[in-house]
């Protein structure tokens, strides 16, 4: 899509001013009005749109939200109790904020799988998906250091939990838990720090956004069918109003749902400790980390060995970075890749229980026999996990090699004709790629 040029023309005498000077508006016209998308996208492609509505509400309720919170470790618990009680519509600012950051997780979920299934990643987008994978590591740091915030009892002793797994790492770990800290304690230099860089990292989420963004234009948008575009007249549309107006639909449809969570159950995704005051002294029954967590956090308590389990853990995520080069066939979209498709819905189905084994007590049974237990989380974990790294070292690198894709459509259009049952087949006009 780099090619597209440019059809904003001034209108006025101001507006040409302007365009000679600073462009801005012929920028957003050739961004959000004309840029060609191809016209088979369908509405997983919509969650791009849906992921900076909701960073741009996580933004905005976290400064009103800031206005009112004292991050002193005597204070912070009932700031956020004055904030729900005291404040015009503080409890609304409060579940958008908190509800926010899991709609945001389920919208960037569903975005990544969407990008993985149709080969988003491949060439000549390899640098998109990477700054896609940088966005979703600084959210992740930013929902753990904002569910330290509310310093209850899970807050504290999630982090912790979390900032003790740095003391696994050789001769520094330790080192970098007593800076994390500020001390020898989770304490007020802890939520100090959590709270200032809580703040800090949504604008540096928003800055690689704009560059992802910036990647997404300049090369293009993937599409069902995975072939680029090669008639723009008949591949693609403008991406206003036929893009506009499904991502338009599609944010209501989603608001919907983030709002009956906010209004009718704000507190259905968060923990029940988390509304007792911290206490260093009392550790609750069984502490775990928010939901969008759990997938990684299983992988952690899978392996035994604590420097094992957190380098496990770490992995799983960098592997993402690497994924434009660990699969290895030439076909992007996943509907014609027949054994491909396969392996990931039982990907996808792996990931889920991870998060079940990640919200679990470790000792709980699977599987038991007469009475014996046979596989208890722990173990089941176990298999999980093997299967989360072959899926990436093993099973898509040979794919690549053994797997015949079906034909590919000559060209979007194709595509789009075969399915509505006009014109040619999808294959007619190709051969199968490898």
């Amino acid at each position: 899509m780099g090619e597209h040029h440019s059809t904003y023309v001034p209108k006025t005498g101001i507006e040409r001013w302007v365009d000679a000077r600073l462009p801005i508006v012929r920028l957003m016209h050739d961004s959000a009005v004309s840029y060609p998308v191809p016209r088979n996208l369908n509405y997983f492609w919509t969650f791009g749109g849906i992921l900076m509505l909701m960073l741009v509400s996580q933004i905005i309720t976290g400064i009103v939200l800031v206005m009112h919170y004292t991050p002193h470790v005597d204070f912070a618990f009932q700031s956020v109790e004055h904030i729900m009680r005291d404040v015009n519509y503080g409890w609304l600012m409060r579940y958008a904020h908190s509800n926010g950051a899991s709609m945001f997780f389920v919208a960037v979920y569903i975005h990544m799988f969407r990008g993985m299934y149709y080969g988003s990643y491949k060439a000549p987008r390899e640098l998109l998906w990477i700054l896609g994978v940088v966005i979703f590591v600084l959210m992740m740091a930013t929902a753990f250091m904002g569910y330290v915030l509310p310093w209850g009892q899970m807050s504290f002793w999630g982090a912790t939990v979390i900032t003790n797994l740095f003391s696994a790492i050789p001769i520094v770990g330790e080192s970098i838990v007593t800076w994390l800290w500020g001390g020898y304690s989770v304490d007020n230099p802890t939520l100090n720090r959590f709270f200032a860089l809580h703040y800090l990292l949504p604008f540096m989420i928003f800055g690689v956004v704009i560059l992802h963004v910036w990647a997404l234009h300049h090369v293009g948008q993937n599409n069902p069918s995975g072939v680029e575009v090669k008639n723009y007249a008949k591949d693609t549309v403008p991406f206003t109003p036929y893009a506009t107006v499904k991502d338009l639909f599609a944010m209501v449809c989603f608001l919907m749902v983030f709002a009956w969570f906010v209004f009718f159950h704000p507190n259905f995704l968060g923990h029940a400790d988390n509304y007792i005051p911290a206490d260093p002294l009392k550790t609750p029954a069984h502490i775990v980390p928010e939901w969008y967590f759990l997938p990684f956090y299983g992988i952690l308590r899978a392996v035994p060995d604590k420097l094992g389990g957190v380098l496990a853990m770490f992995a799983s995520i960098a592997l993402l970075a690497f994924l434009p080069w660990l699969d290895t066939s030439k076909v992007k979209s996943g509907a014609y890749r027949p054994a491909f498709k396969i392996f990931f819905w039982v990907f996808v189905v792996v990931c889920l229980f991870l998060g079940y084994a990640g919200s679990q007590p470790t000792d709980k049974a699977v599987l038991t026999l007469g009475g014996r237990v046979v596989l208890d989380m722990v173990g089941f974990g176990q298999i999980l996990t093997i299967y989360y790294f072959a899926h990436f070292l093993v099973i898509l690198p040979l794919l690549g090699l053994f797997e015949k894709p079906l034909p590919l459509p000559a060209s979007i259009a194709d595509s789009v004709l075969a399915s509505t049952g006009h014109g040619h087949p999808a294959g007619a006009h190709a051969s199968p790629e490898k």
